[in-house]
């Protein structure tokens, strides 16, 4: 079984901000599902809405929902080769320095 390491920023701060403020606690289960996927710096997630859907327990549309809140905080970059490419996710922490 793989352990998930999480900066203590993350349950401090990034949760209370996105569960309790922004009232996004899908974008918190999306991020951690995608965290848990891509645990070293600069590694991406390669991952479809329904895989994702069903690592989060949540429905496809709000899976995309959170996704759009954490690119708009710059919390997720997402990219794609082409239009129907499976998205590729890299998490980013800018709360660590150094980083992107």
């Amino acid at each position: 079984m793989r352990m998930l390491t999480l900066d203590s920023y993350v349950v401090d701060t990034l949760l209370p901000d996105l569960v309790g403020h922004d009232r996004r606690p899908s974008a918190f289960l999306v991020y951690l599902a995608l965290a848990g996927r891509s645990p070293a710096r600069g590694d991406a997630a390669q991952l479809s809405l329904r895989q994702l859907a069903e690592l989060t327990g949540l429905s496809k549309r709000t899976v995309q929902e959170a996704l759009r809140v954490l690119s708009r905080r710059r919390l997720v970059a997402i990219s794609r080769a082409s239009t129907t490419e499976v998205a590729t996710y890299e998490v980013k922490r800018p709360w660590r320095r150094g980083t992107r």
